[in-house]
């Protein structure tokens, strides 16, 4: 049976691709830290892993190749996303 990735594909390597990345992984509910692994992010609920094994390897290749290209322009593409998903926002 083949899976479903819930991973939105990243295809624009620039910072706006980056952050439009970031903005919809926050709506699909999957917003994590690019310095934490996927494979350990789990549920507050129940302790069940987020991503599954495929979900986490293609995580992984993504926020690499994003390092690759942007360096620690990553962070501060994620930043305001991250900040909206728990309600601070820049004045």
């Amino acid at each position: 049976m083949n899976e479903i990735s819930r991973i939105p594909a990243w295809e624009n390597g620039s910072f706006d691709g980056m952050f439009a990345w970031f903005s919809e992984m926050s709506v699909r509910g999957l917003l994590f830290h690019p310095d934490d692994d996927p494979s350990d992010i789990v549920s507050v609920e129940d302790g069940a892993s987020i991503f599954s094994d495929a979900e986490s390897s293609a995580l992984r290749q993504i926020i690499t190749k994003m390092f690759v290209l942007n360096g620690d322009n990553v962070y501060e593409a994620g930043l305001p996303v991250f900040r909206a998903s728990i309600g601070q926002f820049d004045a």
